[in-house]
């Protein structure tokens, strides 16, 4: 774990292995196979002419030379033929048997290119979805860290449909947020402009409220204004015994709600950490540091895979010293996803990289 979708150069990967999307000669071609061929040299052809060739939906390891990775595992996806022939089912034999040659390899992160989608045809968001469910499925039971690696952001492609209703969802979200700002900017102004002959109606207005005769909304507004500008008493300060007290009524951390949360789901620890795309290490450090301050996406992770509804992320998110925004695109994306009931977080993911956020899970 965890399952990552990046824009990035897959020969300047620093992983355990990369997988090459090759044609069934493996002596190199153009695309995703000849730069990493470029990349690691003539010695990698040199040892791919050993091996035969590879028939599609198979994959062959081999070393990786000037490459930063260790293993380059190659892969020969289907050539698409209208979807009709089998395409579905060889192109998840390409991720299926890389992920398990991976394994057997001993390998602890695999970084894959979106295969077939290039020179070969394969539908964009089709060849997503077979990726991504083929992933999803073995990581299920097994620790490994995956990556999907997209060189061009323009090659990724998702549903058209989702990608609408978030879109509104956004426009929406953000239209009331600007909203709300440029009443706050009038009030402001308005209150500059009040400002200037404030002293001199101040009185005037004060008598009118207390005497018999009517008051205009202008005058009331005036007194309103000078009430809201009035300073604060003064604080007093706290004591030494006073702060204590305080502190000893401070909710619980992050760390010992989020433990509280998955025992009340029924999940073990591992369930949860997976659903939630975290890696195993980074869930340790979370049960053993009851001071853990973890990143938003981290938190959001793991209420969507308690499945929180949003009032309960908002409060998870307050124990980590966080809160979701309408400001922030990334906020209103994961926010449109809980209040939908919508908690598949490989799903949210996608979306967020086509929106260029970071993802969820993962890191701290």
């Amino acid at each position: 774990m965890p399952f990552l979708i990046e824009r990035n150069d897959i020969t300047r990967l620093k992983v355990d292995a990369i997988v090459n999307a090759a044609n069934n000669s493996l002596l190199g071609g153009g695309g995703v196979d000849g730069a990493i061929h470029r990349a690691a040299g003539p010695r990698l052809l040199k040892e791919c002419r050993k091996l035969g060739g590879c028939r599609t939906g198979e994959a062959k390891a081999t070393g990786a030379y000037r490459l930063p990775c260790k293993w380059v595992i190659h892969t020969v996806g289907p050539i698409w033929q209208g979807g009709g022939n089998g395409e579905r089912e060889l192109l998840a034999s390409c991720y299926r048997n890389s992920l398990r040659l991976a394994a057997e390899l001993g390998c602890e992160s695999v970084a894959f290119p979106l295969i077939s989608a290039g020179a070969y045809g394969y539908p964009r968001a089709e060849a997503l979805e077979v990726a991504t469910q083929c992933i999803r499925e073995f990581l299920e039971t097994s620790e490994m860290t995956v990556r999907l690696v997209i060189f061009d952001r323009g090659s990724f492609v998702i549903g058209s449909g989702i990608l609408g209703r978030i879109e509104a969802y956004i426009d929406d979200r953000y239209a009331k947020e600007h909203s709300e700002s440029n009443s706050i900017k009038l009030a402001r102004r308005k209150a500059a402009m009040m400002a200037g002959s404030f002293a001199a109606r101040r009185d005037e207005a004060l008598v009118q409220l207390h005497s018999a005769e009517p008051v205009t909304d202008d005058e009331r507004e005036v007194c309103e204004f000078e009430d809201a500008c009035a300073p604060a008493p003064a604080a007093k300060p706290y004591s030494a015994g006073a702060i204590e007290g305080l502190t000893v009524k401070l909710d619980e951390s992050f760390s010992r709600t989020l433990l509280r949360l998955i025992d009340a789901s029924g999940m073990t620890d591992a369930e949860c950490y997976k659903r939630a795309n975290i890696d195993r290490k980074l869930f340790s450090k979370i049960r053993s540091d009851d001071k853990y301050r973890p990143s938003k996406p981290t938190v959001i992770a793991f209420a969507v895979a308690l499945r929180l509804d949003i009032a309960a992320t908002e409060d998870l998110l307050k124990r980590a010293g966080l809160a979701l925004s309408p400001a922030f695109k990334f906020d209103v994306i994961v926010e449109y996803f809980i209040t939908n009931g919508i908690y598949d977080i490989y799903e949210i993911n996608e979306v967020l990289f086509a929106y260029d956020q970071q993802l969820l899970g993962a890191q701290g």
